[in-house]
């Protein structure tokens, strides 16, 4: 693994020390690289993580101006509830055991110029800004990621409609590859923590209004936009 892109890592990590230092608390955690033209961007299986505030946190019918987030983009994510500790060796098989799967959005913010280099890209939390978490439900046993199509609504208008196969980590290997690469900086994945992983549609500077994600097999999830 690049040894810079490591680098940039720890530099989140010590980003995450200061907040928690300052009494703001972790909630949960994103991986990235994981889905469309970013998948291998940055080499073949490297998934760097990125960091979500508990404050930031919003849920299903919750409300976010955007002149908090802007410039940005209201990205359609699977979100992941933890149900127990990740520790350890972690399998595909242990995540899914693990979670409980909500429909989801991650609310991205552009800090950055457009040719900023991927170290500072990974040292700036991966853009991340927020993540919205509608309600979690226990894995369906015939529910397989591969399966899923992803659609975005603007009210009654449709916004895009993405299908996970071909366009997506499958979603559990993503826990696992998160949990194992938590450790490696000493933090983990924890029970009680949020986390998305990977973008279907994507929706810059979202109009006002409400916006919906729906997941199928999943549910859906709705965010009110404001100035």
């Amino acid at each position: 693994m690049n040894q810079e892109l490591d680098d940039a890592q720890w530099r989140q990590v010590r980003k995450i020390e200061s907040l928690e230092a300052q009494g703001i608390a972790i909630g949960g955690w994103k991986l990235g690289m994981t889905s469309g033209e970013s998948r291998d961007a940055l080499g073949a299986g490297f998934r760097p993580f990125g960091f979500v505030r508990s404050d930031r946190i919003f849920h299903d019918g919750g409300k976010v101006s955007w002149s908090d987030v802007t410039p940005g983009q209201i990205e359609t994510e699977l979100c992941i509830i933890m149900q127990e500790d990740l520790v350890g060796d972690v399998s595909a098989k242990d995540a899914r055991d693990a979670v409980h799967l909500a429909a989801g959005f991650e609310l991205n913010q552009k800090r950055l110029p457009r040719d900023a280099e991927p170290t500072e890209r990974i040292a700036d939390n991966l853009s991340n800004w927020g993540i919205v978490a509608g309600a979690g439900i226990a894995v369906p046993d015939d529910w397989e990621p591969e399966d899923m199509v992803v659609s975005i609504r603007h009210g009654a208008e449709l916004a895009s409609t993405v299908a996970a196969a071909g366009h997506i980590d499958d979603h559990f290997k993503s826990i696992a590859r998160l949990a194992n690469r938590l450790q490696k900086f000493g933090r983990k994945l924890g029970k009680g923590d949020y986390v998305i992983t990977g973008a279907f549609g994507k929706v810059s500077e979202p109009q006002p209004g409400f916006w919906t994600g729906s997941f199928s097999g999943i549910g859906e999830v709705t965010i009110e936009v404001t100035n």
